[in-house]
């Protein structure tokens, strides 16, 4: 296949199988357009009655779309062979008779054939989608070349050397969709090994398993020309990577996460290229008109810092001189929540976060993260910058299943180790909840917004809450916590009252808080000041 500018096909579904078949090569070409969706919709998680509940299962966009195909397969469930070929030949365009094919190879298999000849040769459904894989690289319709290739079983190239550039870099790498079906690859493997691994851990979706593959070798270019890009990262979540992807198409694009995930599905391998690198590297990007209605994706001026959120926290700590009223009031609407989000599905963190994690642990029992604990006992096993113990943490870490409420754990335990350095705290306490932090932090804030009659007030900060769509927040905040909580800067009007904190005592009057902090209602993402914290540490 052979790059052109041409019209992009129109957006297909993903579908499934459950069939495995031989192993081959896969390549597709790069091409600039993709078409647009249109329908926006909103989804949210669901509501709860308790401010530290659980995090909840958001359903993935991903599980819609196999449901979606499945109906659709239900459609030629009583339709016999006969009649189905007969509806291929007659169909109008590749994205029905995909729908035909996939359905013949999961009723009958791939060897299945179909009772035409050609050239006195039977005609079996495996050279039928063979054929449909053809012309769907002649058309650029990539969705369908991805589902195709995924089916025939075939492969990108150099894909084992993709995933061993990525492992001898120190770089684990996750697939599957993340939280139940992720499987880590530890050590390099065999191509045909790791597509039946790949495959095995996106089940029956086919599609989003080639691509996985491509986008680890894309990772592995980046990795060898930009590592930079990876810094503070110790696994690549190729499944919540993608997952991010489909919701920053959303978000430029303005339209629901079904649609996004099938946009994204249907992105040419240049285009698929093009997003990762904004991804990883923080960048802004438009989607930009062309010709016939195609777009295509460009960066923007402004860009994200590949800094984690909590890096401009910490400047403030150690002495950042901070940024005039005019610069604040220039932050886009929006900018924070993406950061953190950006951040959770990269699992990049900090700088030195894993040796102040060993930190607290010498001054508690153990973190208790949304169920599960790091213990204590890891400081005597393991020693701070051992990375063995840095995995140990990120594994429950990654239990979080939304990525920007991962991140503000993150911030929670580095603003709580920053609490036990600068105030030289002997204890912490017995198990310190992260979770707890973050919730009565999000409290805090939704307190202070009825003050200030902020942004909140429409939404979490109501005297009367309203659900959302689907039972969740009204503002559509993930594990509960207000939307405009996540997007609120690190650092914030608190600052320098926290600067003076460094130099107080944690407690002038025990078990209170001092009258000079009473003000200091500074949170997580609003600055949590040394007192609150303390104040919650005694709490729990």
């Amino acid at each position: 296949m052979h790059a052109h500018k041409t019209e992009a096909p129109p957006i297909v579904s993903r579908r499934e199988s459950t069939v495995g078949s031989p192993t081959g090569d896969f390549m597709v070409a790069p091409s600039l357009e993709i078409s647009v969706p249109t329908t926006p919709t909103r989804v949210t998680p669901p509501l709860s009655s308790h401010s530290r509940s659980p995090s909840p299962e958001k359903e993935d966009a991903w599980e819609n779309i196999i449901r979606r195909r499945v109906a659709s397969d239900a459609v030629y469930e009583n339709v016999d062979l006969e009649e189905l070929m007969l509806q291929m030949r007659e169909a109008e365009n590749l994205e029905e008779q995909g729908d035909i094919i996939h359905y013949l190879v999961v009723k009958f298999g791939l060897n299945h054939e179909t009772g035409s000849v050609i050239e006195g040769q039977a005609v079996t459904v495996k050279d039928l989608l063979k054929d449909l894989y053809e012309r769907a690289c002649q058309m650029k319709h990539w969705a369908l070349v991805r589902h195709a290739a995924g089916m025939l079983g075939k492969r990108v190239e150099d894909l084992a050397k993709a995933m061993t550039d990525l492992l001898v870099r120190q770089k684990q790498v996750t697939v599957g969709l993340p939280p139940h079906n992720e499987v880590t690859i530890t050590a390099p493997l065999p191509s045909s090994e790791l597509r039946v691994l790949i495959h095995e851990a996106y089940g029956s979706d086919e599609t989003t398993a080639m691509l996985t593959q491509e986008l680890v070798v894309y990772l592995a270019m980046f990795i060898r020309t930009e590592p930079s890009l990876f810094s503070e990262m110790l696994r690549l979540r190729v499944g919540l990577i993608i997952q991010v992807m489909a919701s920053e198409l959303a978000r430029t694009i303005q339209c629901g996460p079904d649609v996004a995930s099938d946009h994204l599905l249907n992105l040419s391998p240049f285009e698929m290229k093009n997003l990762l690198h904004h991804i990883m590297s923080g960048k802004e990007f438009n989607i930009g008109s062309g010709r016939s209605g195609t777009f295509f994706i460009s960066s923007r001026s402004t860009k994200v810092s590949k800094k984690s959120t909590i890096g401009s926290f910490l400047g403030s700590v150690v002495g950042m001189e901070g940024k005039s009223s005019d610069d604040a009031e220039t932050e886009r609407h929006g900018q924070w929540l993406r950061r953190r989000r950006l951040d959770g599905a990269l699992n990049r963190v900090p700088r030195n976060f894993y040796p102040r994690i060993w930190n607290i642990l010498e001054k508690c029992r153990g973190i208790n993260i949304e169920g599960k604990v790091i213990p204590q006992t890891l400081t005597q096993e393991m020693t701070p910058g051992e990375l063995k113990f840095a995995l140990e943490v990120e594994t429950i870490l990654n239990t979080i299943p939304q990525p920007e409420y991962r991140q503000l754990v993150v911030e929670a335990m580095m603003v709580l180790a920053l609490v036990a350095e600068y105030h030289n705290a002997d204890q912490l306490g017995d198990i310190v909840s992260a979770q707890d932090i973050v919730h009565v932090a999000n409290n805090i804030f939704l307190s202070d917004q009825k003050q200030q009659d902020g942004d909140a007030t429409l939404c979490c900060a109501r005297e009367k809450r309203e659900p959302g769509v689907g039972g969740g927040l009204a503002c559509g905040g993930a594990a509960y916590i207000c939307l405009h909580f996540y997007d609120s800067a690190p650092s914030g009007s608190y600052a320098e009252e926290l600067k003076e904190h460094k130099r107080k005592p944690l407690f002038s009057v025990p078990g209170t808080i001092s009258p000079v902090c009473r003000k200091c209602t500074i949170n997580v993402t609003y600055c949590i000041s040394s007192f609150r914290v303390m104040f919650i540490l005694k709490t729990f």
